[in-house]
């Protein structure tokens, strides 16, 4: 029998735990049959009775297993911290507070034995005001053009990965981490299925405005080497730019005369030197660029 391992970070989320155990004993009993389930909760240094609630469950069942952390490390912090114990042929990740809503496992298992290695979630619709709505949006727009395509838009956290995927993942040694990006550069066979997201639980959503940004700046620097790129644009631009006006100064100088005596040859030699500073810039860049890679 293959054995499954639900990876579940848990931040400030004492209202969602019953709700969230309820759900997996539910799903684990409807598979049953062809697979042996652990349910592995990581208390991602919550400020609640959260710690507390995950030891009650643990308490009446052995499925259950506690990793805690000693402070909050973002939700990629803690599916690395669970990814580490997941003893399973396949991880599920989900979020803890229900909005990946647990049916659609079964469509995950479904891909898994076909051979897919990676299937995670595609959000067709997502629940929230129209601001977290926006957020969302624009956070899988960038980031999905800044990596080249890396990143699918709307792709979301909520996956079934392989063993081979897990094993390949737990090696890397990245600190900065963002699961979404790392899994999809692995380049393992994957597919997505869209959901439709579901209400919380209980509680209130984590997601801000500004961690939104903070995730789409930390995608685009993991996973992207365009903003050191910016070097070369900006350079040519500003050499093309400076040029294009020393020409046509010439060409004036030479038609009309001088109406002011080495001002605009001056403000031209200056954008032209740094058209070519940035160039130099560039050029650096692309070998930091190829390091980092």
């Amino acid at each position: 029998m293959k054995r499954l391992s639900f990876v579940i970070p848990c931040y400030n989320e004492e209202a969602c735990v019953d709700a969230l155990y309820a759900a997996l004993d539910k799903l684990s009993k409807e598979i049953a049959a062809r697979y042996e389930c652990e349910f592995i909760l990581v208390e991602n240094g919550s400020h609640d009775t959260t710690f507390k609630r995950l030891l009650a469950r643990r308490e009446a069942d052995n499925r259950v297993k506690i990793v805690k952390l000693s402070r909050n490390f973002m939700a990629d912090g803690g599916i690395t911290a669970g990814l580490a114990y997941a003893a399973g042929d396949a991880a599920v990740i989900m979020c803890a507070d229900l909005e990946d809503p647990p049916e659609v496992v079964h469509e995950f298992l479904a891909k898994w034995e076909e051979g897919y290695q990676n299937i995670y979630g595609i959000i067709r619709r997502r629940q929230g005001n129209w601001l977290r709505r926006l957020n969302s949006r624009l956070f899988y727009l960038i980031i999905n053009k800044m990596t080249g395509g890396v990143i699918p838009r709307a792709v979301s956290d909520f996956r079934l990965i392989d063993r081979v995927v897990i094993d390949a993942v737990n090696r890397m040694n990245e600190r900065t981490r963002m699961w979404r990006g790392l899994v999809a550069w692995t380049g393992f066979k994957s597919c997505g299925v869209p959901f439709n997201r579901g209400n919380r639980a209980a509680g209130e959503s984590k997601a801000s405005t500004a961690l939104v940004l903070k995730l789409a700046l930390r995608g685009i620097f993991a996973f992207s080497v365009l903003p050191l790129r910016m070097a070369t644009i900006v350079g040519t631009a500003l050499s093309a730019g400076s040029f294009a006006a020393l020409v046509y100064q010439v060409v004036k100088v030479l038609i009309f005369g001088v109406p002011f005596d080495g001002f605009c040859t001056l403000i031209c030699a200056v954008y032209l030197l740094y058209g070519f500073l940035y160039i130099i810039l560039g050029i650096m860049s692309e070998y930091i660029g190829m390091i980092y890679e």
